[in-house]
């Protein structure tokens, strides 16, 4: 498996070019915690800030990106695999012109994908010719290889939490792994869902004194989103808070976290195991064409 990663690598690095791409990961440990909310309004709220966003839904077994918008989807990961099409063919647009790479829903077999699979999905991202300034990847919950590989690829890895004993438990897992074998020592978090202010600095708190005590990971706390009845109706509505309600608690929340996040400096070389997939993200092939322009 990881011969065929290098043979690929050594291909990719040939089409690098010098425009960056900022990668981040939203995962969780736990589901149920929000994240797929937090990372599609979070795309549209940069994308309205003038950025080129795209989502990857991660969650290649149980998608539901395309669900929560109401986005009928023709083509997805599956049949981009299969060699039915390209990435580019099967992107489908949402709300503020953000691009969504869809993942498939009720196929275990995408979520143990074979190495020649993998290979197949970096070389599909090489091949890609939709430019892009920033890729939110929505993880799967819990701690399984793809969640990991996807987490350990990304620049910036941004956990949600709740305050909810086992949202804790599961994040201190996830952050456990990826920092004491794979070499993840830097995460962003979100404490989800709270009351106030104080309450997400308590919930922060929680987690910091267990990883402080035994991992060594460095947390920082990035945004504190408020429990809020419009994000609901929002979603019953398949739209998004931003758009919905834009004054609304949660809303104001996660546009202070997307504009706090276009701050963040992307790294001039990638790093980890997967460093090549990341190297082709942060310089990829030169567009042919620019969709964002039709």
């Amino acid at each position: 498996m990881n011969n065929l990663f290098q043979d690929q690598a050594s291909g990719l690095r040939l089409m690098q070019k010098s425009s960056k791409v900022q990668v981040i990961s939203v995962t969780g440990g736990k589901g149920g915690v929000g994240k797929t909310n937090i990372t599609l309004n979070m795309a549209a709220a940069m994308a309205a800030m003038g950025k080129r966003v795209m989502v990857l839904d991660a969650d290649l077994g149980l998608a539901n990106v395309d669900v929560l918008l109401g986005i009928r989807v023709k083509r997805n990961l599956s049949h981009v695999l299969r060699g039915e099409c390209t990435l580019d063919e099967a992107l489908v647009e949402g709300p503020q012109g953000v691009k969504i790479i869809p993942a498939t829903s009720g196929n275990q077999s995408m979520t143990e994908l074979s190495p020649l699979e993998h290979v197949s999905l970096i070389r599909a991202f090489s091949e890609m010719k939709t430019p892009i300034d920033i890729l939110l990847v929505d993880t799967a919950a819990g701690i399984s290889d793809m969640v990991l590989s996807f987490s350990r690829a990304a620049q910036e890895v941004m956990v949600v939490v709740c305050d909810e004993p086992t949202s804790i438990t599961d994040a201190y897992a996830l952050i456990k792994i990826l920092s004491r074998d794979y070499g993840v020592f830097r995460f962003k978090i979100i404490a989800n869902m709270v009351r106030s202010q104080r309450e997400g600095r308590e919930l922060f708190a929680k987690l910091t004194r267990v990883t402080d005590r035994f991992l060594d990971a460095a947390l920082e706390l990035v945004a504190c989103v408020p429990f809020d009845g419009n994000l609901r109706l929002a979603v019953r509505r398949q739209t998004l808070v931003v758009n919905q309600y834009p004054k609304s608690p949660s809303a104001m929340a996660i546009k202070m976290l997307a504009d706090k996040a276009i701050s963040w400096p992307a790294p001039e070389r990638a790093g980890g195991h997967l460093q090549f997939f990341i190297e082709n993200l942060l310089n990829p092939p030169v567009a042919e064409t620019d969709v964002w322009s039709k």
